[in-house]
Formats: C-alpha cells, structure tokens, sequence
C-alpha cells in the first residue's frame, strides 16, 4: 500500500489551480460490476464556497447514469512523471523512484438537464482554445444542424467535490546535492510529454508528410 508522506501533499489552491491548468482527466465511479472509469475534459468553477467540476460524456456512457445525486465520482488529473535511476544521485544508496504531480477531486455527481449541454461545451472550449496562438473556435462557427446533433448525444455531470487530495513527489526529501543531481540529469533529457506522444502518433500512420 502506498502511504502519502506529508511532505508530498499540496496546498488545496495550488491542486485546484494545476487541475484547471490541466483541465483533463480519469472519472471513475463504480456500480454493481466494479469500477468504471473514462478519459475526459473538464471545466472547474468556483460557485460560492464550493468548487464545481464539470464533465461530458456520451448518452450511452455507463457511469452517466451513475450520477444519481448521491454516488461518489473519484476525478484523477495527471501531470507529467519521470523515473529516476538510483545512479543519477549525489550519494550513494539511494533507491530507484518515480516523481510526479497529480491531483484527486473527490464529491457527489449530479446530472445536468440537457438544455445545459451548449452552456457547458461553451465554457469548455473558451478554456481549451485560449491556450492556443490562435483565434479562438467556438460553437457558433459550428453548422447548426450538426451542432445540435453534436449537443444532443451528450450528457454533462456536476462533480461537487468535498475532498482534495494534491500529490507532489519532487525529492523533497533528499538533500541539496541529490536533488540538484537528480534535476540536472531530468534536464538533459529535454523531453515532453507532447513530443512522446507525436512520434507515437506518427508511429501509427507513418510516411504522411510531417515536417520532421
């Protein structure tokens, strides 16, 4: 069983804030078969004191109808993890790890009716679109027959979260000199989670032309 040191917990704001950042994630809740779970984007709002995540998923989508009003939903937002060799350290001895940053919501899901549905995809891409050097697309731009066909096969889900978990495992625990040996090393190897995930797209359907 993994058991969270306290020194790898963050602050609530700061696990709110990386998972709005994010903005995509794994629900999961679990019905008479176990649990059930699904990739998805997200939209996270203050409302009042509370804080809201909000969710789509198809009609046909097993854990839509789970949101019930009273099932509890587990959201996991996952950043980026490196493995760490037990060489890359200043001192000897020390063990072969994983660091990461990940965040768990945790509440009630909710139902939404269906004329929500456009308010929802909305705000959902006036998050995702201004993150891009671009002029934004919205669903106005979206030929109305197909829009509404589109926002008709959809249900949106109010995660109410009552419980934050934030996990940050950067060697907080090892001394100066591990830690700057171990920064220096992940360093060097100038790698993205966005450039592993283009050569695996690339590797799927080669010879179509990409510029590198």
């Amino acid at each position: 069983m993994h058991i969270l040191r306290p020194q790898f917990r963050i602050e609530e704001s700061r696990a709110l804030a990386f998972a709005a950042e994010r903005g995509f994630g794994v629900i999961v809740a679990a019905d008479e078969r176990g649990p059930r779970a699904s990739h998805v984007p997200f939209v996270l709002q203050q409302r009042g004191d509370g804080v809201i995540v909000q969710i789509h998923l198809t009609a046909k989508n097993p854990l839509v109808q789970l949101a019930d009003g009273d099932r509890r939903f587990l959201l996991i937002v996952s950043g980026d993890d490196a493995y760490v060799s037990n060489d890359w350290y200043a001192s000897r001895d020390n063990v072969s790890t994983w660091l990461y940053e990940a965040v768990h919501l945790a509440g009630v899901g909710y139902l939404r009716e269906r004329d929500e549905n456009r308010a929802h995809g909305d705000a959902l891409l006036a998050v995702a679109e201004a993150r891009l050097p671009k002029q934004p697309w919205d669903l106005a731009q979206m030929e109305p027959t197909k829009r509404e066909t589109m926002l008709a096969s959809i249900r949106v889900i109010d995660l109410v979260v009552d419980e934050i978990e934030g996990q940050l495992k950067l060697n907080q625990h090892k001394s100066d000199e591990d830690h700057v040996a171990v920064a220096n090393q992940l360093a060097r190897a100038e790698e993205t989670g966005s450039r592993r995930l283009a050569r695996k797209m690339r590797a799927l359907r080669p010879g179509l032309g990409y510029d590198c």
